[in-house]
Formats: C-alpha cells, structure tokens, sequence
C-alpha cells in the first residue's frame, strides 16, 4: 500500500451523513490532545492533510481519507471537557452512529498517550472493541516524552491493564520522531492484505 497517495475526502458531521462503506476503513479513535492528527499526518508523510491544533478538541468531525485500496477514518477525540454538553453528545452521537454502521472495519487504531495510565475513555473504547470483536491496535502515542524503557515499562503496564491479548500489536510511536510509523504501517498494509 502506497501510504503517499492519501487524498482528503470528506467531512460529516453527523452519523446519518456518512457515505456507504465500499472500501475496507482503517479508523483511528482517542481522547482528544493524545496526537491523532499529527499521528496521521506522520503515517502519510505530509504536513496539513490533518489539521492539527494546540486546541484539544479541534476534530469534532468524521474525517475521511481515500486511497485506492482503503479509506483511512479520523473519528473526534473523546473526553475534552471544555465544550459544550451538546457539543460533547454529538461527538458521541458521531462516534457510536459510526461504530454502529454496516462498514467493512479492516482495523481500528486505538491511540493512547503512553506517558499516563489508559483513562476510564480508554478503557471503554477498547473493551467495545473487543466486545464487538472488531480487529484492532493500540498506538502509544508520544514515546518521544519518556525513555525507551519507560516506554517498554509504560507498554506493559498498558497492556495488563486493559487486558489485551498477546495478538494484539501495541506499537510505541512518536509524530516528532516520527518512530513507530513503519510498524503501523506494516500493520495496517497487513489487514489490507
């Protein structure tokens, strides 16, 4: 999969909006502030195709990303306390209506900041998608704040606490340093087959 080609497709703002799944999706989900727009624009090699922000809570969109094997899914960040209420129900209302479609989920990028333990969000986030049995991955964003074997520390202690399985890749990134990135591609070109 040629990761350079990613074009900017569309945005929703609400669930009913969304286009019907005829490529696999590969989404990314997270709290808002963990990285995720720096993340992807990392992953695809270019500065602004996601607008990142120094404002948590920028993404309140579906963002839609198209390439020729795959459409590449920026749900908004969850957990950012300083919008509205409604604001925070649409969010929500965006990000279950998504989960709850007939798509054709190839992955789900689960990102969490490795610095800290996996928030209450997080741990929701990940049980629905091992409850729903959806195939996914947990990227440990900003390993560029601590050293690598706090990192590995760090990812152990994630991982035993939100119990994931031995199959499941956690991969520890950093958009600064831009590591990482190899591995989720590997992964993702993987589930594309």
């Amino acid at each position: 999969m040629n990761f350079n080609t990613v074009q900017f497709e569309r945005s929703f703002g609400t669930s009913a909006q969304l286009p019907e799944s005829t490529l696999p999706e590969i989404a990314f989900a997270g709290r808002s502030n963990v990285g995720k727009s720096s993340l992807l624009n990392t992953l695809f090699n270019r500065k602004g195709l996601a607008k990142v922000s120094q404002t948590p809570g920028k993404t309140s969109t579906i963002n839609f990303f198209l390439t020729d094997e795959a459409r590449f899914v920026d749900l908004p960040g969850y957990g950012y306390a300083k919008v509205s209420k409604s604001e925070r129900l649409r969010w929500a209302e965006l990000i279950e209506g998504y989960f709850n479609q007939d798509r054709n989920f190839a992955l789900v990028c689960s990102l969490i900041d490795i610095r800290h333990p996996a928030s209450e969000l997080d741990e929701n986030m990940v049980r629905f998608l091992q409850d729903a049995e959806l195939p996914y991955l947990i990227a440990l964003t900003k390993g560029d704040k601590l050293s690598k074997s706090k990192c590995l520390q760090q990812r152990a202690a994630i991982k035993r606490q939100l119990e994931v399985a031995d199959d499941v890749p956690l991969v520890i990134t950093s958009s600064l340093k831009r590591s990482g990135m190899d591995d989720l591609r590997t992964e993702i070109s993987a589930v594309l087959g």
